[in-house]
């Protein structure tokens, strides 16, 4: 009984000493976590201000502008033809969505679940080459595109993302595959299901985060995309937006109200992606990381 009491005010008092101790060590984290955070948004901000100012006011003036003027995004959409532009990147960005997606799906569907000759040397193969630099590549494609057609098309450009994207996108869907219960196919196997049926109602229902993740990913690097589509395409008419807002930069001079109002309003659809499917990005991004 004594040593009971004894130890009581001991535990009490390291009691009070650990509460002490993490609310300092959780007020430097999010003091951290914030100032990381102002320095992501910070470019953010400057851009939407800078396109709101006048020209003038650039870099002479106060960060946030004393005058608001909304004449750099008229400008913008006049000067470069925006309208035609935007829908150039829409189309081009959702057939690469889409031909990645399926493409990856079966094929991490594939390499997860059923068992052929060579997959894991058909699958090393397919890995090696996200190790190699895009820019390595441009001169063989360029000249594959030449021999088939298809060069100065979107139609060619459009093969060229789902070919180089589709690598990655496949070694995720196969990551997200794999820790699905191998006991719901062999269920439906049972049941006499086909491999496609199983594929489309059992299994991609239960990928659908990594579906997500792809979109996400694939949305963002096809749109801001900028080597292969000023290389591929040589018609102003065809090229999507990325190469005509780099137009807006002068060799001597740049009117940076336009070219970031131009910016600002091209990052709008992928903003609006990611917050369509931020909860299964999220889902889709934490599920791997918890195996059974």
């Amino acid at each position: 009984m004594t040593t009971t009491q004894s130890t009581a005010p001991f535990d009490r008092a390291s009691a009070r000493r650990r509460r002490r101790r993490f609310p300092v060590a959780k007020s430097f984290i999010s003091v951290i976590l914030v100032a990381i955070a102002a320095l992501m948004i910070f470019p953010l901000v400057w851009l939407v201000l800078t396109s709101l100012r006048p020209r003038n006011t650039v870099f002479g003036g106060s960060f946030f502008p004393t005058s608001i003027t909304f004449d750099a995004y008229s400008t913008a959409w006049t000067s470069t033809n925006f309208g035609l532009h935007f829908f150039n990147s829409l189309w081009i960005t959702s057939a690469t969505v889409i031909g990645v997606v399926v493409s990856a799906a079966l094929a991490g569907y594939a390499f997860a679940k059923l068992r052929f000759p060579f997959k894991n040397v058909i699958y090393v193969i397919l890995l090696v080459t996200l190790m190699m630099p895009s820019t390595s590549l441009i001169i063989p494609l360029y000249l594959q595109l030449k021999s088939i057609g298809l060069l100065n098309t979107q139609a060619g450009l459009v093969v060229l993302y789902i070919s180089s994207s589709s690598p990655f996108a496949m070694f995720l869907m196969r990551a997200f595959f794999e820790i699905l219960p191998i006991e719901l196919i062999q269920a439906a196997r049972i049941d006499g299901a086909g491999e496609f049926t199983i594929f489309w109602r059992v299994v991609l229902p239960l990928a659908r985060p990594g579906i997500a993740t792809v979109i996400i990913f694939q949305f963002l690097g096809t749109w801001n995309e900028f080597i292969y589509a000023n290389t591929v395409l040589q018609s102003t008419d065809a090229l999507p937006l990325q190469p005509v807002l780099f137009g807006l930069l002068g060799q001597y001079q740049t009117d940076w109200p336009t070219l970031t109002a131009g910016l600002t309003m091209s990052i709008v659809p992928v903003v609006l992606v990611y917050v369509w499917m931020q909860r299964q990005f999220v889902a889709g991004m934490t599920l791997g990381a918890v195996k059974n």
